[in-house]
């Protein structure tokens, strides 16, 4: 059966990838598919959509923990709709880079507080003290709101940045899930 010659079958296949599902799941990937998952939401999202990078894998990739939410249809893994990653750059320091979330799931701010909120986590309990990530000028606000403060501007790619520093003391946050829908300072 050739699926080319059931535009029906094609068309809803198409929608269903459309079904948003609040059943989410951030994990450290282990599995192949989660791999190609969240390096094609990646470049998806930064070589694609924002243009901001060429190329989007590293030299910081081969060292670096890939966090991913994964969203579940009736409880079982259906892909990868946000991403994150870690990696050391000495003992007690860590940052985080390519926090990235599917255009569908972008409402649900939620699924980044939770990447962040995994990440930092994740890097505390590996003897991390101090956690760094270059972060979009214009989301400097929804990082102050869980615990960062900004050392720095900068620009990356022609585009305004900031150096920013997690308060690792306050992590893991408490009540991710509620802070994502109530904007509320937690510092």
């Amino acid at each position: 059966m050739k699926l080319s010659n059931y535009a029906w079958l094609i068309e809803l296949n198409e929608e269903l990838k459309q079904f948003v599902t609040d059943d989410i799941i951030i994990k450290v990937v282990a599995e192949d598919w989660e791999r190609r998952q969240y390096y094609q939401l990646r470049e998806a999202t930064f070589r694609d959509e924002q243009k901001i990078l060429k190329e989007d894998r590293d030299e910081h990739d081969f060292k670096a923990l890939a966090i991913v939410a994964i969203g579940q249809i009736f409880g079982e893994h259906d892909r990868i709709i946000g991403a994150v990653r870690i990696f050391p750059e000495a003992e007690q320091t860590w940052w985080g880079g390519r926090l990235c979330v599917d255009p569908v799931y972008r409402h649900q701010h939620a699924i980044g507080k939770a990447l962040i909120n995994a990440a930092v986590s994740t890097a505390k309990n590996l003897g991390c003290t101090t956690f760094l990530a270059t972060v979009q000028q214009q989301n400097e606000r929804y990082f102050q709101k869980l615990c960062w403060d900004t050392v720095h501007e900068l620009n990356v790619a022609n585009l305004p940045h900031v150096l920013m520093q997690a308060q690792v003391e306050n992590y893991p946050l408490q009540n991710v899930v509620m802070q994502a829908y109530s904007y509320r300072e937690v510092c």
